[in-house]
Order: C-alpha cells, then sequence, then structure tokens
C-alpha cells in the first residue's frame, strides 16, 4: 500500500489500512482540508466546488466520498461526471467555481487513483497553497457545517462538449483544412475518459475515417497507462498495416499526447509540443516554455522565429507560472503535454490533437515527413540509488561549483542542477520520495546522451563516497 502526500495532490493505492493508502478515511481528511483552504482564502462567491473523474475502477468509490465531504463541508458540488483533467479545468472557471477536484491519479497503474486539487482559475494549486493542505490535514483543522448550511449537490454533464466548443472556436484550428485532408485517424484512449471525448472532438473536427483501440470507459486498463513506446505495442501494429494517417494515445485523464507515425514508428512524446508550438509561432511569434528536462528542440524552433525561449522547474504549475512571467504564448512538458493560454493554462490533449491536425493539413505531408523537419535530439534516462543518509543537496552543489566557471557550460539550478554544453545537457534532479537522484540528458544520438548521463553520474558517486 502507498500514499503519496504532495503539494500537487494526494495520491495513493486503494485498499489496506487507514492511513497507507488512499482509503475513505484519507479521502474525507485531504478533502476537508482542501475545502477549509478554499475556505479562508476564495474571494469567489459561487460556493461551487467541481468534481470530475477519470473511468479508474475506484473512481466512483473516490468520487461518492469527495462529494459528501465537500457537501459536508458546506460547498456546492458540481460534478460533471467521467470528464478529463483539462475538461475539468475549463469547468472550474465556466461556472464560476470556488475550486476544483480532478479524481486521477494520471498514468499511474488500475489500482491507484489520487485527488488533484484545482483553485478558482482552473489550475493546480500552488507550492504554499499546497502545503498549507497538508497542514490542515495534519492538523485535523478543519471544521464541518451545520445541517442547514450543508451544501447542494448536482450533475452537470454538459462540459465535454463545451470543452471541445472551445477548441474549435480557436482561432489557429483549421477545421476546413483538417476536413479537407480527409484524416484516417486511429487513437488508443486505454479505457479510460479519452474513449469518450476523442470520437467527439475529432468527428466535429471533421476526421470521418476514426478507428478507435481500448475506447471503452471501463478502467480496466488493456496496458500500462504510460503513452510511452515499449506500452503501445498493440496501436503501432494497427498503424503497421498502412491504413491511417497518424495515430493519437493519451493516458487515462487525457492531458499528455503521443503520437505515432503512418508506418508504425513513434513520433516521440518530446516532440509533441515542439510541433505544435511550430505551428504556433508560424501563425503567432511569441515566447515558449518547457522544462529544464524537456527537449531543447523547443528552444531551437524558437529562436528560429527570433523568439525567446525560457525553462522552468520540473512541473505544471512551475511551468504556466514561468509562462505568465514571460507572456509565453505557448508551453508545456516533453512528457506530451501542451499548454496553450488561447485556450487555458493547463496541459490538454485535444488541443494538441487540434493544433497538430491543423498544422499537418497545412503542411500536406505525412506524419513521418513532419518529424523529420525537426532537429534531431535523444534523451537517456537513468537514476542514481543513494544511502538515505547521503546528503543530496551537498553532492548536487558540488558538481554545481565544478562546472561554474566553465565558459562552454550554462549552469542552472532552480530544479537541481543542469548542465548545458553547447551540443547537449544534462539535468540531475533529486526524488522529493525516494534517496535518489534522477539524471536524464539529451544530445544527438541515445548514445552520446547515455555517455553523459553516465559521465555525470560516475562525479556524484564519487562525491558520495569521498562524503562518507
Amino acid at each position: 500500500m502507498s500514499l503519496i502526500k504532495s503539494i500537487s495532490g494526494i495520491r495513493g493505492t486503494i485498499g489496506g489500512k487507514a492511513g497507507e493508502g488512499l482509503n475513505p478515511l484519507d479521502i474525507v481528511k485531504f478533502t476537508s482540508a482542501y475545502a477549509t483552504l478554499i475556505r479562508r482564502t476564495t474571494k469567489n462567491t459561487s460556493n461551487k466546488i467541481v468534481v470530475g473523474r477519470d473511468a479508474r475502477i475506484s473512481g466512483e468509490m473516490v468520487k461518492n466520498v469527495v462529494c459528501g465531504t465537500l457537501m459536508g463541508m458546506g460547498f456546492d458540488v458540481v460534478n460533471i461526471g467521467l470528464a478529463s483533467t483539462p475538461t475539468t479545468e475549463l469547468a472550474v472557471t465556466m461556472e464560476g467555481a470556488c475550486g476544483g477536484i480532478i479524481i486521477t491519479a494520471s498514468h499511474n497503474p488500475r489500482h491507484w487513483n489520487a485527488l488533484k486539487l484545482l483553485n478558482h482559475r482552473g489550475e493546480f494549486l500552488n507550492a504554499a497553497e499546497g502545503n498549507e493542505v497538508l497542514a490542515i490535514a495534519a492538523q485535523e483543522d478543519f471544521d464541518f457545517a451545520e445541517v442547514d448550511q450543508l451544501g447542494h449537490y448536482c450533475e452537470n454533464d454538459t462540459y465535454n462538449q463545451r470543452h471541445i466548443d472551445l477548441v474549435l472556436n480557436l482561432p489557429l484550428v483549421d477545421v476546413e483544412a483538417i476536413k479537407n485532408a480527409q484524416f484516417r485517424v486511429a487513437f488508443d484512449a486505454v479505457n479510460s475518459v479519452g474513449g469518450i471525448i476523442l470520437p467527439m472532438l475529432l468527428k466535429q473536427l471533421g476526421v470521418e475515417t476514426i478507428t478507435p483501440l481500448y475506447a471503452e470507459p471501463t478502467g480496466d486498463f488493456q496496458h500500462n497507462p504510460e503513452p510511452l513506446e515499449k506500452n503501445l505495442s498493440d496501436i503501432m501494429n494497427l498503424m503497421k498495416r498502412g491504413e491511417h494517417d497518424v495515430a493519437f494515445v493519451v493516458d487515462p485523464d487525457v492531458d499528455r499526447l503521443a503520437m505515432i507515425c503512418e508506418d508504425g514508428r513513434m513520433y516521440g512524446e518530446e516532440y509533441t509540443l515542439v510541433t505544435v508550438a511550430d505551428y504556433v509561432l508560424s501563425l503567432t511569434p511569441g515566447n515558449t516554455v518547457s522544462n529544464l528536462s524537456s527537449t531543447r528542440a523547443l528552444r531551437d524552433v524558437t529562436r528560429k522565429y527570433g523568439k525567446e525561449y525560457n525553462a522552468a522547474a520540473v512541473g505544471e504549475v512551475n511551468v504556466v507560472a514561468k509562462m505568465k512571467e514571460t507572456n509565453a504564448i505557448i508551453g508545456g512538458e516533453g512528457n506530451g503535454g501542451v499548454i496553450y493560454p488561447q485556450a487555458h493554462y493547463g496541459r490538454d490533449a485535444l488541443v494538441g490533437i487540434a493544433l497538430f491536425l491543423s498544422h499537418l493539413a497545412h503542411k500536406g505531408c505525412t506524419v513521418s515527413e513532419l518529424r523529420k523537419q525537426y532537429p534531431e535530439y535523444q534523451i537517456a534516462k537513468n537514476r542514481i540509488d543513494l544511502d538515505p543518509t547521503t546528503d543530496v543537496d551537498t553532492i548536487l552543489l558540488k558538481v554545481k561549483e565544478m562546472f561554474a566557471t566553465d565558459p562552454n557550460v550554462q549552469v542552472n539550478d532552480i530544479d537541481g542542477v543542469k548542465l548545458d554544453f553547447p551540443d547537449k545537457w544534462v539535468h540531475l534532479r533529486k526524488s522529493n520520495t525516494e534517496p535518489i537522484i534522477r539524471v536524464y540528458s539529451e544530445a544527438e544520438t541515445i548514445q552520446e546522451a547515455d555517455a553523459l548521463g553516465k559521465k555525470i553520474m560516475d562525479i556524484v558517486y564519487n562525491s558520495a563516497a569521498s562524503a562518507s
């Protein structure tokens, strides 16, 4: 059993004893703490909190506990049912609500679930707000409403279509061009809410040939739900038949987007944002943002248009903050997360699909030909396992100091340490939950990237050994 409490939400496995997983007593405690924070800080007079969920098997149980608890705290609940994370984010602002709770464990396996917490803007809580929720929960510092102040409950199933309407009305989404291109599209929705909303979106974008895979929203995922190549053999084999132009793959809450080429090869999830950004920048030039562990191809594309690229600490809330600070017109994360402020400040696979298909229609080429138009980089992912007593911060400081005076290396320490060389980079970032350091490195080939990562890992191991 696992229960992970962090500023970005509460996630855990279902079952076991209280305090050891995401179970009814834990759900009540953290939902009550969130409601207490909202009550203390909100300037919104609506008294509404939106609740949406993915199709996980445990979702109905968690939803019932969350909704009942919010009513017990005196809030009016708007349950939008089976809905993606971006749909729920949009529903918060469309309802004029005080906040929202998304019941989803994103790409985690089927026995996990989570509470993702939103503010009145439909954006994730910041670090200070998240820490306050954890403190309130730890102290059980909440008061439930008396009988005459209990909240009310309603259901609203209109938000999938309202989300699609917003996407279709984006100025850069060219429905006519997509329709005329007569794309043949397949998709893998991993038995969650993508199976509901993606066919609706594609049809309204003018796509007539749509082949679904694992579209039934049963929550009984037919493969590991993270949209990585090792998990996608079925949809890749479907594409190898040569009967489709592109395949889209989403995670259970539809905020990450991966693509598969017409020949069955992965497009590369790092290049989802790069490609969509290229389309956006070609028509509305502006600044961009991604996190420190994302490909530098976005930087290259941004500079092609004479604009500024900035890197943010890992985490959607950090990317959004940097986007607002730098007036970025598009940003996101290299895991297939596209954030387009013209729609809203949240990762949104529907926005990504619509912009990608518009771009592809304008280019008039195959998906694999489109992919070749972007700089070729490869990312290697490693980890350093350390003794729990190791002072990780001191080790990272030593790495930073070793390269601080090297004129050929740019050092960034806003989130761990990133060493940016002229033709490659490596990012070391400590885990918040384990005694490990994550080591991501990028170069033109996977061999070069892995060699750079291993070289820096040796420095870390030697520093750890000398400190012990």
